[in-house]
């Protein structure tokens, strides 16, 4: 009964202190550890490559939440088999708060494109989102197209003939290509590449024709004359591009596609440890010079509670599950 309590009081942060108590009535060992956490380093395992938008992200985040912990964390890059060797790592880990993995977009959609060693749905628990990315479709300059529309008119005239990059299987640029492909009613070839930066190279040189690149490696191009952005992915412009309409603007209702960020623990993490991390996250989002340096970048803080992220998920998972499969849509 104390749990169900619990789970039910736990709800937003107004349910914050009487969630931390619940769990210490519930286990005298739970109490202790809950009172005195964090009192050690905390590790944070990111499943990409150091350099890159996740990584980058997670840093930015680590930093006004280890002063606000009053314990470092420290960032540590997991790369390999589409998340699941950051994931293994944590799983495994005592559930105790001081391992917690940076995860993105790929998490809502690998339990259905891929056969994963663990249960994301299990044996992980969200903690908190840190950031939302919309996307921005970018062509070539050198490209005629100077809208959504215009591509969208040369690819139905021409089904098979445009092709678009991608960081992978399953990754954001991808559903946001299919999602348009399935929207607007067009053929075109999808193009994989191994990361970001390599796609976005190959655009530049015209050796691809489109790309929804996440703001990260995006902007620079853009603002520096390289690439032509066409359209954003979210629900509303993004304020580093103000002159952008989004897609939805552009006639696609219901069309966002966002690169999320957030933080997970294992299974079986004490709620008041999971509502202390989630409280962290809420607080450095909030931080004028962490907002200062996401917003700059295209990237919009969130830091939300346990609740509302897992509830985000919830609508993630099914909305490209939905995808994935009326598009038949494989992994790599």
């Amino acid at each position: 009964m104390i749990r169900l309590m619990c789970n039910i009081l736990r709800r937003g942060w107004r349910g914050l202190a009487v969630s931390v108590a619940c769990a210490c009535v519930a286990t005298a060992p739970g109490r202790a550890s809950a009172q005195s956490f964090p009192d050690k380093p905390i590790r944070l395992l990111v499943p990409y490559s150091a350099g890159g938008g996740a990584d980058s992200n997670a840093r930015v985040m680590a930093q006004p939440m280890s002063a606000i912990l009053g314990q470092p964390i420290v960032v540590e890059n997991r790369p390999g088999a589409s998340g699941a060797v950051a994931a293994m790592a944590v799983i495994q880990s005592p559930a105790d708060g001081y391992t917690l993995m940076f995860d993105t977009f790929p998490y809502a959609v690998n339990a259905v494109l891929r056969k994963l060693p663990y249960d994301p749905l299990k044996d992980l628990v969200p903690v908190s989102q840190a950031i939302n990315m919309p996307l921005i479709l970018v062509v070539p300059e050198s490209a005629p197209y100077r809208s959504l529309k215009d591509l969208v008119d040369f690819a139905r005239a021409n089904p098979g003939k445009l092709d678009y990059a991608s960081y992978g299987a399953g990754g954001a640029a991808h559903l946001a290509a299919e999602m348009l492909a399935r929207d607007a009613g067009i053929q075109w070839v999808h193009v994989p590449y191994k990361g970001g930066a390599p796609a976005m190279a190959d655009l530049i040189a015209g050796r691809v024709s489109a790309y929804f690149a996440n703001p990260v490696s995006g902007l620079a191009q853009i603002q520096s004359g390289r690439a032509r952005a066409l359209a954003t992915t979210g629900a509303h412009r993004m304020p580093a591009l103000p002159d952008v309409p989004t897609v939805m603007e552009s006639g696609y209702k219901d069309f966002e596609v966002i690169e999320w960020n957030g933080f997970f623990v294992p299974a079986g993490t004490p709620v008041a440890v999971i509502d202390t991390l989630a409280a962290a996250v809420h607080n450095a989002a909030r931080q004028p010079e962490t907002q200062k340096r996401l917003l700059a970048s295209g990237i919009e803080p969130v830091g939300n509670t346990p609740a509302e992220f897992a509830a985000f998920l919830k609508g993630q998972i099914e909305r490209w599950t939905a995808l994935v499969r009326s598009n038949n849509i494989q992994a790599d």
